[in-house]
């Protein structure tokens, strides 16, 4: 049963390499909050992700109705975005101690919740993901059925992919640790303008794709 290991590799490669909002906002957790809120937004997303295929392989009819509102769902995740990135390049504030280093902001439980719930919905409300999901779920579907064992097939392709992607994104977390060492409050500062900007960037764009839909309909 090599094949479906390798493609739920390619799938996994796939999906931890395409440039979106989650990504930029997986660094930016990581830079701003520390380690432990970056591995908490992950878990987010793989949660996230994890439901989308359970959605996409049992309740199809389910995952069809989301689809048939991929609109609205466009429209709520671009303004999800947007108010992410206007908060993060006006009012994220940089921790520092009396040294002026980073400092590592104390969290409370809810805002841990916070920090992983933020991490589910911006990957949910990405119709990006959506159709990725939908799309290679029916390729995979179809390949399954020429397999000798095609539930144990769908299980391997689909279990390689989501642990990929999941330890992708924890490296992630790990290299933008790293970074974060490195930086001043004042680079940090300037990091948060950007990483802003890339998010109301990502939105807009989603939001223009949405309308642009609905000029067709």
């Amino acid at each position: 049963m090599i094949a479906p290991f390798l493609k739920g590799i390619l799938l996994g490669l796939i999906l931890s390499i395409s440039v979106g909002p989650v990504i930029f906002a997986i660094i930016k957790q990581s830079i701003n909050n520390g380690h432990k809120a970056g591995y908490l937004f992950v878990a987010g997303v793989s949660a996230s992700d994890i439901s989308l295929v359970l959605v996409c392989n049992f309740f199809t009819s389910l995952f069809n109705t989301a689809l048939s509102h991929k609109t609205a769902i466009a429209i709520a995740g671009s303004i999800f975005l947007i108010a992410v990135g206007i908060y993060t390049l006006f009012f994220k504030k940089v921790h520092t101690d009396e040294e002026n280093n980073i400092a590592d902001k104390k969290f409370r439980k809810r805002d841990y919740a916070a920090i992983f719930l933020s991490g589910y919905f911006m990957n949910t409300l990405n119709p990006g993901v959506f159709l990725f999901w939908f799309a290679w779920t029916a390729a995979i579907l179809a390949d399954a059925q020429t397999a000798q064992h095609p539930n144990e097939y769908r299980l391997i392709v689909f279990g390689t992919c989501l642990v990929f992607v999941l330890l992708s994104d924890i490296l992630k977390v790990m290299l933008a640790g790293k970074l974060r060492s490195r930086l001043t409050a004042k680079n940090l500062h300037y990091i948060n303008k950007l990483s802003g900007l890339i998010l109301i960037g990502f939105g807009i764009a989603l939001c223009w794709g949405a309308i642009s839909l609905l000029k067709q309909v």
